[in-house]
């Protein structure tokens, strides 16, 4: 498995983070994307031994340039990717239609649907001359259905990720490239500590964990070429 390449975005913490670890465990070469390089430090150090496995470029995904920076970086340095993770995410406090600010709405677009297209985008042309590549978004179940807690920034985001991967589905299969969604439910991370009313410890412990999400993940990508996981909805026990 040494020669094979992911690229994780949001891996300074939550499941990006679970999900990096995992691969380089399995002896995977990782890309790890976040907008503050001192939480991508945060992944080495817990790699431990296998830090030499993961290449670190801070990048704010909602940002093209920085994206086709990233894209040129990556590429330079492992010739192929084999697999990306879609797992950054944001949400702000100030949620409801009756609160939203303009700045927070293009904030979370940006970051939830704009930067897992741009990625997509900047890794699908050499997926396509090889033949071969699986894309991940780890989307969320406000992906489904909306509700008051997600805030319509956050569900309007993430219906448009859900898309996204249909979209490399529909179009891409052709070219060996797949695609998965991952819904999951309630999941203990620091996106939690931007929901208007913070979860307290006892509503935490009856949620998923992030690595819970990232074997999710890791299904869709370990599955042979010749299947595709499409979508995956889950949610605590």
């Amino acid at each position: 498995m040494s020669s094979k390449h992911a690229v994780v975005t949001g891996a300074g913490s939550g499941v990006g983070q679970a999900t990096a670890l995992k691969l380089i465990a399995l002896g995977w070469k990782v890309a790890i994307l976040g907008r503050r390089e001192a939480a991508l430090r945060e992944t080495v150090k817990l790699a431990g031994k296998r830090a030499k496995q993961l290449l670190v470029i801070p990048c704010d995904i909602g940002d093209v340039q920085q994206v086709a920076a990233m894209a040129k970086t990556v590429l330079a340095k492992f010739k192929t990717v084999d697999a990306l993770v879609n797992a950054a995410g944001t949400n702000i406090p100030r949620r409801s239609l009756a609160e939203l600010s303009l700045a927070d709405y293009h904030a979370v677009i940006d970051a939830n649907l704009h930067g897992s297209y741009y990625c997509a985008q900047a890794f699908l042309a050499q997926m396509r001359a090889r033949k071969s590549g699986t894309i991940v978004n780890i989307v969320s179940e406000a992906g489904l259905k909306a509700s008051p807690k997600s805030g319509p920034s956050y569900v309007l985001s993430k219906f448009g990720q859900a898309g996204l991967t249909q979209c490399i589905n529909a179009e891409e299969r052709v070219n060996g490239i797949r695609a998965c969604s991952v819904f999951p439910g309630d999941i203990d991370t620091p996106l939690l500590n931007k929901r208007p009313v913070v979860p307290d410890a006892a509503a935490r412990a009856r949620m998923m964990k992030a690595e819970d999400i990232a074997d999710c993940a890791l299904l869709a990508i370990n599955l042979p070429p010749r299947a595709v996981v499409e979508e995956i909805l889950v949610r605590p026990g």
